[in-house]
């Protein structure tokens, strides 16, 4: 393991007060702040307003895929911003069109629909599936199950989506139109089916519900039973796509294709970005005027997009990206079978949980804070690490040693 550098923890200075003091005053009070500014980011690392620098395994919540500031995505970005920023939908713009060409065609969909986020994204696929249900089967279509620990967005019909009491609270009245389905089990889909169900709507890694991969074979069972049952499969890839598990998309790694497919997050490498593709027969279903976005696929953020397909699909790529998570499973491993407090490791590709016996992540995330490692909570009692996709073999040891500190 390389030689751990000891960080003082950050200690608040008068300018320090005054930007939490702004936020707090003018800021709605929707996020719980980690007491920090960061100022700039570089690769794999940040800075705060001190200097301090941190080993950045959160990536920005899975945005961030090829690290901070990456050059060819700054290239891309700058070079667009010079020429055109915004025209609307109602224009062609180069970007837009190459990015759906080559998007359709590394994730094996037909046609894209562009947003600027993944409950965008997701509300989309809300509404293209029943659109096409309906089309379809008669106006009595149109339910969507998901299941228990998802979470799809933070609008009113992805919160209701999102099988979690906690994110629905003091929202109500939540829209219609949504079933859960308790277990990973077909016999449990059967039990939420009716005779209104018109798809199902899974992560085939669920994030925000603590990093729980559902198994390829209940994916391929899922499959088959959507497709007797005339149910479309929508994947949520908001977190898991743009190579996060070691392929373009994770269907792509588990063989098991939906039928609509989101993504957002690191798409365009940390500018807003979300995309909706479908084969084409459930694409029919939108119709000019059908849906729309003001802001979706602008030529910035498709340059961006474009600079980053470059780079992660270019030769190499994604085996690096299956390499480090050899390693980083390895390594958690390890570190698990050396500890009572530990009672799980899971994920795929860089989406890794770590599920502590007690419910005190958030207190290990921020002793990762204050030794200069970035982690995220995925619940109360697992830690959730998030690398960017350039990340190196020493920097995951660094990783491990900082996170076996910050456990005790």
């Amino acid at each position: 393991m390389p030689e751990l550098q000891k960080v003082a923890t950050h200690e608040l200075t008068s300018e320090d007060v005054q930007v939490q003091v702004l936020d707090r005053e003018n800021v709605m009070q929707t996020y719980a702040r980690q007491p920090i500014e960061i100022v700039r980011g570089e690769g794999m690392h940040v800075f705060d307003d001190q200097g301090k620098k941190y080993l950045d395994f959160t990536s920005g919540i899975a945005v961030c895929g090829l690290g901070h500031c990456h050059p060819a995505l700054v290239a891309a970005a700058t070079d667009q911003l010079h020429q055109l920023w915004h025209i609307s939908n109602l224009y062609l713009t180069a970007p837009q069109a190459e990015l759906a060409a080559r998007l359709t065609s590394i994730s094996d969909m037909d046609q894209v629909f562009f947003s600027n986020s993944g409950a965008e994204a997701n509300e989309a696929a809300i509404k293209l599936s029943r659109r096409y249900s309906k089309q379809k089967y008669g106006a009595h279509k149109g339910e969507i199950l998901t299941f228990m620990h998802s979470f799809h967005g933070r609008t009113l019909a992805t919160i209701t989506a999102t099988a979690q009491p906690k994110y629905q609270e003091g929202f109500g009245p939540l829209p219609g139109g949504f079933r859960y389905i308790e277990e990973p089990t077909i016999q449990s889909v059967k039990s939420a089916v009716t005779e209104k169900t018109s798809a199902i709507m899974i992560e085939p890694i669920q994030g925000e519900g603590g990093v729980r991969p559902f198994s390829t074979e209940f994916l391929h069972e899922l499959r088959d039973f959507c497709t007797r049952m005339g149910f479309l499969l929508i994947f949520d890839e908001v977190q898991t796509g743009a190579g996060r598990t070691g392929t373009w998309l994770a269907w792509q790694r588990l063989s098991v294709k939906p039928d609509i497919v989101t993504m957002a997050k690191s798409l365009a490498g940390g500018l807003p970005m979300g995309a909706t593709l479908a084969t084409e027969e459930v694409a029919q279903a939108f119709t000019p005027g059908a849906h729309g976005s003001t802001f979706g696929g602008n030529p910035v953020a498709a340059r961006a997009a474009l600079a980053l397909i470059d780079v992660v699909m270019a030769p190499g790529f994604l085996e690096h990206v299956r390499r480090r998570e050899q390693q980083l499973y390895g390594e958690l491993v390890k570190l698990a079978a050396t500890r009572s407090d530990i009672v799980d490791v899971r994920g795929l590709g860089l989406m890794w949980g770590i599920q502590l016996k007690t419910a005190r992540a958030g207190e290990v995330v921020n002793r990762c804070r204050d030794v200069g490692l970035l982690v995220l909570t995925a619940g109360a009692d697992t830690i959730r690490l998030l690398p960017p996709l350039i990340v190196t073999s020493k920097e995951i040891e660094l990783a491990i040693s900082l996170l076996q500190e910050a456990l005790g």
